[in-house]
């Protein structure tokens, strides 16, 4: 029996691959647990024409993806917190902040998941961080922390 297997099976394959499988196999374990489907003209037909979907949303998310990055190569978040009698920060610049700067300075959403600040910027002057945008997209925003006294 042919099967489309719709998830990964050790020892039989990845999924989207189509394998011949002994009868009893495919359709107790494969196909009841959801693994894999009968291989017919039609599942091929929907598979294909979802594999087709698919590839043009990640396209056009890509591409979405990359003109973010060029804008922000372009962009600098100013963020005014308040300082310490020290001259410090009192705490430190958050990610929210920092998304919520960027969206409501240059109108550009992010989600404060996607900021790689390893440390919270606890100092004052310019801070270079990475954005993970996705689809192994990464882009630098640049902040700039100014004192309020």
């Amino acid at each position: 029996m042919k099967v489309l297997l719709t998830k990964e099976v050790k020892g039989v394959g990845k999924a989207g691959e189509i394998k011949e499988v002994a009868d009893g196999y495919g359709k107790n374990f494969l196909i009841g647990k959801g693994l894999a489907l009968l291989a017919t003209h039609e599942v091929m037909k929907k598979y294909e024409s979802d594999q087709r979907k698919k590839a043009a949303h990640d396209a056009a998310e890509i591409e979405r993806l990359n003109s973010i990055k060029t804008t922000l190569a372009n962009v600098k978040v100013v963020i005014r917190k308040k300082l310490g009698d020290t001259g410090h920060l009192f705490g430190s610049v958050t990610k929210d902040e920092i998304a919520h700067a960027l969206h409501e300075q240059h109108g550009i959403e992010i989600d404060k998941k996607e900021l790689d600040a390893k440390h919270g910027i606890k100092t004052v002057g310019l801070h270079d961080l990475d954005l993970k945008l996705g689809h192994g997209i990464h882009a630098t925003l640049r902040v700039e922390i100014q004192g309020l006294s």
